[in-house]
């Protein structure tokens, strides 16, 4: 098929490789602007841009798809489908209605649960033990068109959004594939009422660590922050990010550090810390973090 691919960040990625490997047309590949970036603040290409440039792919970066100028330029490609990944624009309806086949979009979750920016940290916070990738026909609202094709994987008791990110990468590359080849005979189911949530951004402010919660909850949400922007509780008025937990047994007042091993109680249970990152510092697996840090057993660590 001849397909304009849009997507922007790292997520999107392989999803670009499948569909050129599969020997599908990219007519051009749609991705946000480059961002200023790193200690100098220069433009820096999205990975997206980067990587369809070095396939030797055209790429186009408007700031807004409302204009009549860019939806023109869109139907000009006379594209078949797009293919939509993590593109970072709302897409109007004119732009939507272009291609024949419409266009496809690769959801983060089992549609209809965590509608939205941020299915996969929401899935690990939410306690879910499931998740999936689900191939739906765009529409003007939020993540309510119909569904061509889902697939779930499992989601670890200690994995956290980074490794379940890049899980769902691999298998949202191959489902598209798999959308693609089949999609004349692929019959759209729409979503269902019941069991709708909505996954919504990520808030920095979530990320403070409180260990009344049980510690069920604070493992979660250390894993689903990880990495970023990383849950965090302070030492001598120090944030310290934790990008790593798994339950543990212990009680305790709620913050204590109950052994040498940085296992912290909560407000119910504990939870062993097993990364940790100091701002500005590279992140470390707990026993190399403790060997410089020397936190001792009774130690409070702060949520402020």
């Amino acid at each position: 098929m001849r397909i304009i691919f849009m997507g922007t960040p790292e997520f999107s990625v392989p999803v670009l490789d499948a569909l050129v490997q599969a020997g599908h047309e990219i007519a051009a590949v749609y991705c946000q602007p480059p961002r200023p970036a790193g200690r100098g603040k220069k433009d820096r290409p999205s990975p997206v841009q980067a990587r369809a440039e070095a396939l030797g792919l055209e790429v186009r970066h408007p700031v807004s798809l409302k204009t009549a100028q860019a939806q023109q330029d869109f139907a000009a490609l006379q594209a078949d489908v797009a293919v939509v990944v993590a593109y970072g624009l709302l897409l109007p309806q004119e732009i939507l209605d272009a291609p024949p086949l419409g266009c496809l979009n690769i959801h983060a979750s089992l549609l209809p649960r965590w509608r939205g920016a941020a299915p996969i940290h929401r899935a690990i916070m939410g306690g879910d033990e499931k998740t999936g990738v689900c191939i739906m026909q765009m529409e003007a609202g939020l993540d309510t068109g119909p569904v061509l094709l889902c697939k779930e994987l499992p989601i670890g008791a200690t994995e956290t959004t980074a490794a379940l990110h890049d899980r769902l990468s691999v298998l949202g590359a191959a489902t598209i594939v798999e959308a693609l080849a089949q999609l004349p005979q692929l019959i759209a189911q729409v979503q269902p009422q019941e069991g709708v949530t909505y996954a919504a951004k990520i808030d920095k402010a979530e990320a403070r660590i409180d260990w009344h919660r049980p510690a069920v909850e604070v493992d979660r949400l250390i894993r689903g922050l990880s990495p970023f922007p990383g849950a965090w509780f302070a030492l001598n008025g120090v944030r310290i990010k934790v990008l790593g937990s798994c339950l543990a047994p212990g009680e305790g007042t709620p913050g204590c550090v109950l052994d040498a091993e940085l296992r912290v109680a909560c407000g119910t249970g504990a939870v062993q810390l097993t990364r940790l990152q100091r701002a500005g510092k590279a992140a470390q697996d707990a026993a190399v973090f403790q060997s410089g840090a020397q936190i001792a057993p009774g130690t409070l660590l702060s949520g402020e």
